[in-house]
């Protein structure tokens, strides 16, 4: 950092979705003490302004905090903004004494390179990591001179959805000292018309709060103002603390007097879709519930007290049933059965005598409760226009029965067929989301997670009132043949109550005259098609009031919810298509400057004539809830390590570290393409690495010159029956003979009893055996048209403290300690490389000082390793001759 001051002074923008899934925006926290009137440590806060412009549903929002350094030495100030995780930042600025310096949104890896270099440079560097229950942090600190004056503005727009019937903004308003000028200021324009809007305050009374909000509407317009003065702000008369410490919400609705509305400015469209009065589609609800001993105790006392609940807010017609899993898995009754009075009292008796035992089999109890639903209609125990859902709560990973994560995907996705719905609710945070995230949406449901607060129970029931009320299923959107490009999702399995469906596009041509949508959805009791029609010339005229309206809404509207549904689809998706929509989903978000999983904002702000660069990011759900492996740990936050490591990389070079000399020896083995070696067996482990050579692009075998590398490798265990091969272009693992291919265009964790496999896209693998043995792949790509070199691997010992006293092969032998001197240093035939005499395992040996890069940081630059060069493949070093580690096979 620039200073070594902690910071004096924190701004924090809450802009989140509350526990009950509605979008939030901005709450403020400044300071940590009472302190006199806008002044914390000489840097005085002197305005903060949220400003946000609802128009369509798509709201503009920012957030400006201005501040001056009244203190006679520099100080640090920070910003920090919670975002809503459905928002992307688009604009980040500072302005510092007048001079504005600007933020640009770039590939997420190439803003990370030169965050990288400011960081290594000892330059004041931001980024975006902590994310909470719906949110998301962005932090930057910035030095300012004595005297100096510094603006914060932050932009970020995101899709409202409507939820119960309305749209909300929740700001959590927290500022801990008083501030001059505080605002909010909201405008809303909705085209259909604002039907109501309502604005209030948890943590003011009735009366102050009156002159300090304004609120109004009329006709499409909408006007919320939150201005308290410097005495409104006081705890008391006399105070110099802040009372502003609680939620402020605003909410609104539009008219509704057609089921949709269609939106056509400057060749984009948006079509919004909600009918009201229809009668409820009855439901078969299978209730997936772990209870496995993991749950025990408040986890499973709130799992109880909301299916209680729930069950007072099933309908007669609905159907359900109980499918209870642990090791093995049990049911409430054998099939489903009706929501009768008495059925539900046995239902409540039921619920109340669930208790935990035992493992965590997902697998069959999904699969269990998929069963149940398919045979209720077949055998047509339900009713014929009745919808079905399965809800499954867990708190844990699969360790029983079918434990691969990508399995289970595979045989719930065969088993429902694309007939219903799967709501995953994960329980907590020591679980695989992400696996319970895409078992989801690639079989039209999603994923909640539940966090362990006291509202847990709530939670869930709000979860549940979310989906308890279908209007339709089956919908799917139409739009004029050949006159649309770029359209979003058109087909949705269901419509509930109090929802919304949002679709927009991009129209061909400039001559349309007239637009229509149809809308086909079957109902609860009968087929439904609504009809939509847009003069477009109407249309016009309409919008000419839009005075809140900004720049090309529409636009970004539809370029907002492609981007988020590309998204979504890649997390299922491998290979070629995985690209293709990372492809896509990258270009928008560069074009319309969206900070999204794949981009980063830079702030590049000259200090001293040096950079010093800020980068706002926006991580994953699992940024801070995963908790991340050794190995993983290791991986990104690069440490020297504590502990001998042994790698092979390169043409190929083998690399030895002693920690106890705080040096490294290294060989190289000369062999010809196509050469199997033994790099580690240990007989009591059954664990096994091998490596197969290939040669460089050149046609001439016995080029001296010609570069080998490792191409392939094989890593087995004959204990777990566990086998995979790593080549540039695929892995793919056998477990118990059963094959799963993966592409290093994946990002993906496979884990089962004693073994975890981890892919990060193009750079690694990671495979550890339970707990002190751990191999990292780097993989090494080149130029495809390059005219010599090819790709090729790296292969890393992280740790190997669990593997036993009988472990052999070219790197196997020295996990074991042994012991070495170097005397005689002397000029060697080159000035740079000196030469010495090498006493090891009873050799004396000339050795040459060189050095190797290690590529487990950075598999293009690597960090150089001095080592002691052992010439002649090694002999003298290695037991016996390299020869003796040749095999026939990979395994």
């Amino acid at each position: 950092m620039a200073s070594a001051w902690w910071p004096c002074l924190i701004l924090a923008l809450l802009s989140g979705l509350a526990a009950s899934g509605f979008p939030r925006s901005p709450f403020l926290l400044l300071g940590k003490r009472s302190l006199p009137e806008g002044v914390a440590n000489g840097v005085e806060v002197y305005s903060t302004k949220i400003n946000s412009k609802v128009t369509s549903r798509f709201a503009h929002n920012v957030v400006t905090t201005r501040a001056v350094n009244r203190a006679d030495t520099a100080k640090e100030v920070s910003f920090d903004v919670e975002l809503p995780k459905t928002a992307f930042i688009t604009n980040f600025t500072l302005t510092i004494d007048g001079v504005t310096y600007p933020g640009n949104v770039k590939e997420k890896e190439v803003a990370k390179k030169q965050y990288e270099k400011a960081v290594s440079q000892g330059k004041t560097a931001g980024l975006v990591k902590a994310s909470g229950r719906k949110l998301e942090k962005f932090t930057v600190s910035v030095n300012v001179a004595a005297g100096s004056k510094v603006t914060f503005e932050l932009t970020y727009e995101e899709l409202l959805k409507r939820h119960k019937g309305k749209y909300e903004m929740y700001l959590k308003v927290q500022p801990k000292q008083l501030i001059k000028h505080f605002e909010i200021d909201v405008d809303i324009f909705e085209p259909q018309g604002i039907s109501m809007l309502d604005a209030e305050a948890s943590f003011i009374t009735n009366d102050l709060l009156g002159s300090a909000l304004t609120k109004s509407f009329s006709g499409k317009k909408g006007h919320v103002s939150f201005k308290p003065s410097l005495d409104q702000q006081r705890s008391c008369p006399t105070c110099t603390d802040s009372l502003l410490n609680g939620d402020f919400t605003i909410t609104y609705d539009v008219n509704r007097e057609s089921p949709g509305n269609v939106q056509i400015v400057n060749g984009y469209f948006v079509h919004f879709f909600a009918p009201q009065g229809l009668p409820v589609v009855p439901k078969n609800v299978a209730f997936v519930i772990d209870i496995s001993g993991s749950m025990a105790g408040r986890k499973l006392e709130q799992t109880k007290e909301a299916l209680l609940r729930i069950l007072e807010d099933m309908k007669e017609e609905d159907y359900l049933n109980f499918i209870l899993f642990s090791g093995d898995v049990s049911t409430w009754k054998e099939h489903l059965v009706q929501a009768t009075p008495e059925n539900l009292q046995e239902a409540r008796t039921f619920v109340k005598s669930m208790e935990d035992k035992g493992m965590t089999n997902i697998n069959d109890g999904l699969l269990r409760g998929i069963s149940m639903l398919n045979k209720a209609r077949e055998e047509h125990r339900v009713p014929e226009r009745s919808t079905s859902i399965v809800i499954m709560l867990t708190d844990g990973d699969a360790n029983v029965g079918e434990s691969r994560p990508e399995k289970i995907q595979e045989n719930v996705r065969n088993a429902i067929g694309g007939k219903f719905p799967l709501y995953n609710l994960g329980f907590g945070n020591n679980l695989n989301y992400n696996f319970l995230e895409n078992m989801a949406l690639e079989n039209h449901g999603f994923a909640r997670r539940i966090y362990e607060d006291s509202d847990a129970d709530l939670q869930l029931q709000g979860f549940y009132e979310e989906v308890a009320n279908p209007l339709l299923t089956g919908v799917e959107m139409e739009y004029p043949e050949n006159a649309i490009l770029g359209l979003t999702q058109n087909t949705y399995q269901h419509f509930y109550d109090g929802s919304e469906i949002v679709v927009a596009g991009h129209l061909v041509g400039e001559d349309v005259n007239s637009f229509k949508a149809d809308v086909k959805g079957h109902g609860a009791a009968n087929d439904l098609t609504f009809t939509e029609e847009v003069d477009m010339k109407e249309m016009e005229k309409a919008l000419q009031e839009r005075d809140y309206i900004f720049g090309n809404y529409i636009e970004r509207l539809w370029a907002y919810l492609t981007i988020e549904q590309l998204l979504e689809k890649r997390k299922n998706a491998h290979g070629e298509e995985k690209e293709n929509l990372t492809a896509q989903a990258l270009d928008l978000s560069l074009k319309y400057h969206f900070v999204t999983p794949l981009t980063s904002m830079v702030v590049t702000k000259p200090e001293d004539n040096e950079d010093e660069r800020a980068i706002a990011d926006k991580p994953g759900e699992d940024a801070e809830a995963t908790p991340v492996s050794p190995a993983m740990s290791y991986l990104t936050s690069y440490q020297p390590p504590q502990n001998p490591y042994y790698y092979v990389d390169g043409d190929p070079h083998f690399i030895i570290q002693v920690p106890e000399k705080d040096d490294a020896l290294c060989f190289n083995i000369n062999e010809a393409p196509g050469t199997v070696l033994r790099l580690i067996q240990d007989p009591v482990t059954g664990l096994t690495v091998n490596g197969q050579i290939v040669g460089d692009k050149r046609s001439s075998p016995d080029s001296k010159t010609r570069k080998t590398y490792f191409g392939k490798l094989g890593i087995a265990n004959a204990q777990m029956d566990f086998q995979v091969e790593v080549t540039t272009e695929k892995i793919t693992l056998w477990n118990r003979a059963v094959p799963s291919t993966f592409s290093w265009l994946d990002t993906v964790t496979v884990t089962q009893d004693g073994l975890s496999m981890m892919i990060n896209r193009k750079k690694n693998m990671v495979v550890s055996f339970g707990d002190g043995v751990t191999f990292v792949v780097v993989l090494h790509q080149v130029w495809k048209k390059h005219p010599v070199h090819r790709d090729f691997l790296g292969f890393y010992v992280v740790d190997s403290h669990r593997m036993s006293a009988q472990t052999h092969g070219l790197l196997g032998q020295f996990f074991q300690p042994f012991d070495f001197k170097v005397f005689d240093i002397r000029p060697g035939s080159d000035p740079t490389k000196p030469d010495a005499t090498l006493m090891v395992k009873n050799h004396q040996l000339t050795v040459t000082r060189g050095s190797q890069k290690d590529y487990r940081k950075d598999a293009s630059i690597g960090m150089k390793v001095v080592c002691w060069f052992v010439h002649n493949n090694g002999e003298g070093l290695i037991d016996g001759v390299h020869t003796d580690y040749i095999v026939p096979n990979l395994f």
